[in-house]
């Protein structure tokens, strides 16, 4: 399921100081479309993912890898390799997780992070902070106890 925040996200995805002049929105929403809850994507032919992202021609393959490697660098994936496949296996990282490290890292201005705290809020989206405290505390209820020792 696409976040309630996309088109926040795809807008900054879009931002010229970020991609620069190789707009990789179409190839995130096309990742997107692809995930089961997981985030885990196992990729099949890169050009079928390549045209199903709009690309078509003799540099499709080409023109998708790009915008794959954008993804990569800004965070918003992570890839393994495989055989002859750079993009084998593709884990979608949580958009609240990467936005905030390009917050952290000031690549994010202060009216697109007030707006897209805004639209958390209003679509009752967990922000980074509530996903991460919910992560330790499923840690803390799972975590094995020590049995006292006889």
């Amino acid at each position: 399921m696409a976040p309630r925040t996309l088109p926040l996200l795809l807008s900054l995805l879009g931002e010229k100081d970020l991609s620069g002049s190789q707009d990789p929105t179409k190839v995130y929403v096309e990742l997107l479309a692809r995930h089961m809850d997981s985030g885990v994507i196992e990729m099949g032919h890169e050009a079928e993912h390549a045209f199903a992202a709009g690309y078509e021609g003799p540099r499709a393959v080409r023109t998708w890898q790009e915008r794959m490697r954008i993804l990569e660098r800004l965070g918003f994936i992570r890839a393994r390799r495989a055989a002859n496949q750079d993009f084998k296996y593709v884990l979608l990282v949580h958009p609240t997780a990467v936005v905030q490290q390009l917050r952290a890292t000031g690549k994010v201005s202060d009216d697109w992070w007030n707006t897209y705290r805004a639209r958390q809020l209003a679509t009752k989206e967990a922000t980074y902070e509530t996903r991460t405290s919910a992560v330790e505390e499923r840690k803390v209820i799972t975590m094995p106890t020590k049995r006292a020792a006889k």
